[in-house]
């Protein structure tokens, strides 16, 4: 069964608190929090002070994704903020290992990012030291996309590759996430799973959160 990792970037900023109450009394395991510089990505969001204002409302793991450029800048302000699991995109910075190794020294998950253009073969070497691997299976900077179903078979990849080396690692979907598309990327070897309109656009997000555990039983 799949966790879930409900995307903030679709709440109710101004009932927020009750959002993630909600989803964390309905089931959910982690809070996906999106870091957006306006730079690396085209949209704007939120800073360190949101990770610090969530942290003592919520057990949930708090599950920041970096969409920033340089996100060696930002790592420890987000770390002593609260942040739980960092994720930085490989295509951000040109020293990818020292970003994993800076989240590893501040006691926080580190977690590698790959955009839907970008080769597991571009993360391989670093896949010995995070604790998670997140798969764009949209394009960053915006929600609501379709699911890309090309993105299915890097999720495979990255599963083979954890199994012949003996590596532990979460690997996560994030992107046009439903019912639906969430069937063939636990299939393939997804773990976890954002969802961001899929649950809070709906009447009873905490439906749609059981959605899609049933659909991964």
């Amino acid at each position: 069964m799949i966790k879930v990792a409900p995307s903030i970037l679709s709440a109710d900023y101004v009932n927020l608190q009750r959002d993630i109450e909600m989803v964390d009394k309905g089931g959910a395991e982690l809070l996906h929090i999106d870091i957006m510089d306006g730079a690396f990505v085209p949209a704007l969001s939120y800073g360190p002070g949101w990770v610090k204002a969530i942290k003592p409302i919520t057990g949930l793991t708090l599950d920041v994704h970096m969409m920033v450029q340089n996100p060696e800048r930002y790592i420890d302000t987000f770390a002593d903020a609260g942040a739980d699991i960092i994720g930085v995109h490989t295509e951000a910075t040109p020293h990818i290992h020292r970003a994993l190794q800076m989240i590893k020294n501040k006691g926080v998950k580190a977690e590698v990012v790959i955009n839907p253009g970008t080769p597991v073969a571009a993360i391989t070497p670093v896949l010995y030291m995070v604790d998670q691997v997140l798969v764009m299976t949209v394009n960053p900077g915006f929600g609501g996309q379709k699911f890309l179903p090309e993105t299915v078979k890097k999720i495979a990849e990255l599963n083979d590759i954890k199994k012949h080396q003996g590596l532990d690692f979460d690997i996560e979907i994030d992107g046009g996430v439903n019912e639906k598309t969430v069937v063939d990327a636990y299939q393939a070897g997804a773990t976890v799973a954002v969802a961001g309109s899929y649950v809070f656009d709906a009447d009873d997000p905490v439906s749609r959160i059981q959605a899609l555990k049933d659909a991964t039983k």
